[in-house]
């Protein structure tokens, strides 16, 4: 595993990045961003998307963007008739360059998004402040201003979206997972999490990732391996204000990326 305290520094620093957000600026800019408006679902919520489409060579990144990477931050304060939103992540890419992994995306992107009104059958305004990052050669966070007024009446799924949506990892029931298992160990830095997973291969080299589910936490990228029907995953976990670390494994989530699919497996037990 590489040193905690080298990672650790340069994923503080990436988080304070995204207190100064680069303007979202004009045509100029390497990534544009709009809303697709979707559809309605038969209990009144609806599927909309965001689409980001990036400029060639440009890339942005997954919400566990790994050590090298700039967690996005979605503020949808501005928005009007929205109780709440669900993102849902399609499968990302794991970049390694230079010897630093991040996990994103590339060319173009579409986040299906779940989103229920308050008032359902109602319009939903929606405004989004999207802080960011962006990397080509070098890395910058980016602030992204996206607004739209959803209003459609449609009930048939729109195919770009409907295409996204199945791009989602797989659950743990739909990818076979028979057991998920974390064991936490003392660190000189805060905690040792060994996370142990009974699944059939997702193909190909595996890479977990480990998120803990509660903020001010970073977690270091995983050293991966399978041995037969399991996978295991070990990291770091700091508390990145210096604070005492209490885990719940409830809210722990691990990610498998392999090379046909991604299995999401949320909670682990005793290991």
């Amino acid at each position: 595993m590489r040193k905690t305290t080298a990672s650790l520094a340069a994923a503080i620093l990436a988080i304070a990045a995204t207190a100064f957000p680069v303007s979202a600026g004009g045509p100029e800019a390497p990534i544009t961003a709009s809303f697709l408006p979707g559809w309605v679902r038969a209990d009144g919520s609806r599927v909309v998307a965001l689409r980001m489409d990036l400029a060639k060579g440009w890339k942005t990144y997954w919400r566990a963007p790994g050590d090298a990477g700039i967690p996005p931050q979605f503020d949808w304060s501005g928005s009007r008739n929205l109780a709440s939103v669900g993102v849902n992540w399609p499968t990302p890419v794991v970049f390694d360059e230079s010897g630093m992994r991040s996990i994103g995306y590339k060319d173009r992107v579409v986040i299906p998004l779940t989103i229920a009104p308050k008032t359902p059958g109602a319009p939903v305004s929606l405004s989004l402040g999207l802080d960011m990052g962006i990397c080509s050669d070098i890395c910058i966070p980016h602030r992204l201003d996206i607004s739209a007024r959803i209003d459609t009446d449609a009930t048939q799924p729109d195919p770009v979206i409907a295409a996204a949506l199945a791009q989602v990892p797989y659950s743990a029931r739909e990818a076979g997972v028979i057991s998920a298992t974390c064991a936490f160990s003392p660190s000189p830095d805060g905690l040792r999490i060994e996370a142990r997973v009974g699944m059939p291969s997702a193909g190909g080299e595996e890479f977990m990732v480990i998120e803990p589910g509660q903020g001010g936490v970073w977690v270091s990228e995983a050293d991966t391996r399978r041995n037969g029907g399991e996978v295991t995953g070990v990291s770091e976990m700091v508390q990145i204000h210096g604070e005492p670390l209490a885990v719940d494994r409830r809210n722990i989530r691990l990610t498998v990326l392999g090379r046909n699919h991604a299995v999401d497996i949320r909670g682990c037990t005793p290991g």
